[in-house]
């Protein structure tokens, strides 16, 4: 595809795409990896109390509440040599990576609960506020390569798919990897049920340009939402009445149906940008920094909420983590030695995005941005403020199934208050917030004809002022 210019309209091509996208894949083995099993390692391993880690996963989240925007305002109020936004894939690529390693250093496993209390803190600490460095400016870059709608889709498309590839190669891999580590035999059940959700990523998000045309833009994510929350329905049915190992081939059909409607997290990305155009719209500048900024605390609300009620309410109602027989194998060193990989493959990723993304449309406002500022723009930004919601709601979906989701296709061997816990937080809680989902989704008030229309107006302005 050709790289023409037409007033911002920038055409991209499939290695600028696939070169942006891998910053996704990157990240994703490292945010995968922290969702779906620090809790685990935390209460399992290293056995702190589940109450802790849920406390200390609601502290850090919190603590990124404030963290994030100061990343975003910096950001947007610099312009570094090696791009505004893609220095930051080096810069804070190095950083992040040596702080994944030393997550969960094996020899933390026999130290004192104090120690381990204060390690677990402090490196979890870090590395969130690592990640964001990377995060905030990775997301802006999307909105900096083009103002064009369609090609904002294709690029979000192939986002997602890297993103996916992340997230199945880490649920899947990381059960897989500690069983070689330990030279177990591989639950390949566990692990393909952890991971099966996925898949509809693969299916859904390169046909995405023509399932818009077909469906429109809220139809499209109204079918998802009903088939994911199909998919949940059935799961709670078997894990219910009947015996989950005697039907694998319908629980694997129904998880990839959740998977079906949990992708909408994954396509609020592509309102981002939409957002970002909205506020340029309305004041001037272009905010992608602090927009990406703010997306990313509502993301990690989702994800942090998630993480405070699951071990803490399991606990409160007799499945407590630390004392239950894991899911996993145990082994420290096989934790260290699976985090590494994935850690060290995420940097050559970052590498890859930085010389593979162009930066086109990118502006440093003529004073600085202040906090003030930002929380007027998200006061005066209606559009921000429902993709916030959405990102809050779907992402806690997402996240608080995803640590005992490796206790379902077990979920036969424990009693019946274990089982009841456990189907509240792979099935019915996720199904209720879908619906919310739903209803924010329908409030959203930006089309592509308006969108199209601020694109225009936008592009007159700068051309009156050249």
């Amino acid at each position: 595809m050709s790289n023409e210019v037409n007033n911002g309209y920038y055409k991209l091509s499939w290695a600028q795409r696939i070169g942006f996208g891998s910053g996704d894949l990157a990240q994703n083995l490292i945010f995968q990896t922290v969702a779906c099993f620090l809790m685990l390692y935390l209460c399992t391993v290293l056995k702190i109390n589940p109450a802790f880690v849920s406390g200390l996963i609601l502290g850090v989240r919190l603590l990124d509440c404030f963290w994030s925007p100061v990343v975003g305002k910096y950001i947007d109020n610099h312009n570094p040599k090696l791009g505004k936004y893609r220095t930051y894939l080096l810069y804070g690529g190095i950083p992040l990576t040596v702080a994944a390693c030393f997550l969960m250093l094996p020899t933390v496993a026999t130290w004192a609960m104090t120690w381990k209390i204060v390690y677990a803190t402090v490196s979890y600490t870090l590395l969130s506020m690592i990640y964001s460095v990377v995060n905030i400016p990775y997301g802006s870059i999307m909105a900096s390569m083009t103002r064009d709608n369609d090609e904002v889709l294709i690029l979000t498309s192939t986002r997602m798919v890297c993103a996916n590839i992340g997230q199945i190669v880490v649920q899947a891999g990381f059960p897989i990897g500690l069983a070689m580590c330990v030279h177990t035999a591989i639950n390949w059940n566990q692990a393909v049920f952890m991971a099966i959700g996925t898949i509809p990523a693969f299916i859904i998000l390169p046909s995405l340009p023509i399932l818009k045309k077909w469906f429109g833009k809220k139809g499209l994510y109204y079918l998802l939402l009903c088939v994911g929350f199909v998919g949940f329905a059935i799961l709670f049915t078997i894990g219910k009445f009947f015996d989950v190992q005697n039907c694998k081939t319908i629980v694997q059909i129904a998880k990839v149906m959740t998977g079906v409607g949990l992708l909408v997290g994954s396509l609020m990305w592509a309102l981002v940008p939409e957002v970002v155009t909205e506020a340029e719209y309305r004041t001037g500048n272009r905010p992608a920094a602090t927009v990406n900024a703010l997306a990313g605390v509502a993301f990690k609300a989702g994800f942090s909420i998630a993480g405070w009620i699951t071990p803490l309410v399991m606990g409160m109602i007799g499945f407590n983590l630390a004392s239950e027989e894991s899911a996993l194998p145990t082994d420290p060193k096989a934790w260290f030695t699976v985090t590494c990989v994935f850690a060290i493959v995420g940097f050559v990723l970052l590498t890859l995005c930085f010389m593979g993304s162009k930066e086109n449309i990118t502006t440093t406002p003529e004073k600085p941005v202040t906090f003030k500022e930002m929380w007027l723009e998200f006061k005066a930004n209606k559009c921000l403020q429902l993709v916030l919601s959405v990102f809050v709601v779907v992402f806690l979906a997402s996240f608080i199934s995803a640590p005992v989701n490796a206790y379902y296709t077990e979920i036969n061997n424990y009693s019946a208050t274990v089982q009841n816990a456990i189907l509240w937080f792979t099935t019915i809680i996720p199904a209720i917030l879908l619906i919310v989902v739903g209803y924010l989704i329908f409030k959203y008030p930006l089309t592509d004809e308006k969108l199209d229309e601020m694109n225009k107006a936008i592009e007159a302005k700068h051309a009156a002022k050249a």
